[in-house]
């Protein structure tokens, strides 16, 4: 058996399991937010690139069957620009993965996630749909820190939230984005060599845990009003500001 496994208890491997569980669940309710949860606790154990390889290997396949509806509810003249800048863009932050400083680039992304929430909690409202240019800047920048940490969300989430797009599109737009940018980002890790047996290995406990979570988490969207779901996108951003601030590894890592 691979030396991944031998060197997790079963324990630490029912631990992992419930926090991916609890990932599962918030992105099968928001459209986004797993790797927020997930990353900064497997990267305890494993190689950061070894997480984002899984991560980004199960919530692209388990996530599928979400998109049968999202297809028919996102608005795609405001998803196909921000879905290319992210397939462009994502290559970059997985060579700044595989060959920069890492402190430099969390603390990069700790500033960028923390200014769009703060953005968002003042009230700004952009109440018309975003054009081209703005959804695919926006988009090239969710590839970068995908590419970097599986911390993705925050700049597209930030983009819809801001306009007056109700939670079913907003969902929607996230779920379809996700899936079609995730193209990118698998051969952008195919390049760099991220795809290893250990990240076959784990998928073998993985896949299982998070199919269920989603399930758990689309049931629980149903009885979501936009209040709700818009106090959970701004918990969730916030979640990946504190996860992704070097200052606080001693509690999160």
């Amino acid at each position: 058996m691979d030396e991944i496994f031998t060197s997790f208890t079963p324990e630490m491997l029912a631990f992992l399991a419930l926090v991916l569980f609890v990932a599962g669940c918030v992105r099968g309710f928001a459209g986004f937010g797993a790797g927020m949860i997930f990353i900064p606790v497997a990267t305890s154990v494993i190689l950061p690139a070894t997480a984002a390889a899984t991560f980004l290997f199960i919530d692209s396949i388990v996530t599928l069957p979400l998109l049968v509806r999202a297809v028919r509810q996102c608005v795609w003249s405001t998803v196909l620009p921000a879905v290319f800048g992210a397939i462009v863009f994502v290559h970059f932050g997985a060579w700044l993965l595989a060959n920069t400083d890492i402190l430099v680039l969390r603390w990069t992304i700790f500033a960028i996630v923390t200014g769009l929430l703060l953005l968002l909690i003042s009230g700004w409202r952009y109440r018309k749909q975003p054009n081209s240019a703005i959804s695919f800047a926006t988009g090239g920048v969710s590839g970068i820190l995908g590419g970097v940490s599986q911390v993705s969300a925050p700049p597209v989430v930030a983009m819809w939230l801001s306009s007056s797009s109700n939670p079913q599109t907003i969902r929607a737009n996230l779920i379809v984005f996700f899936s079609l940018a995730s193209v990118g980002t698998f051969f952008a890790y195919m390049l760099h060599g991220f795809f290893t047996i250990k990240v076959l290995h784990l998928l073998v406990v993985a896949v299982p845990v998070y199919a269920l979570a989603i399930f758990a988490g689309t049931r629980g969207f149903k009885w979501a009003n936009p209040s709700l779901y818009r106090k959970v996108a701004y918990v969730l951003i916030a979640l990946a500001a504190l996860t992704s601030m070097p200052a606080l590894d001693g509690l999160f890592r």
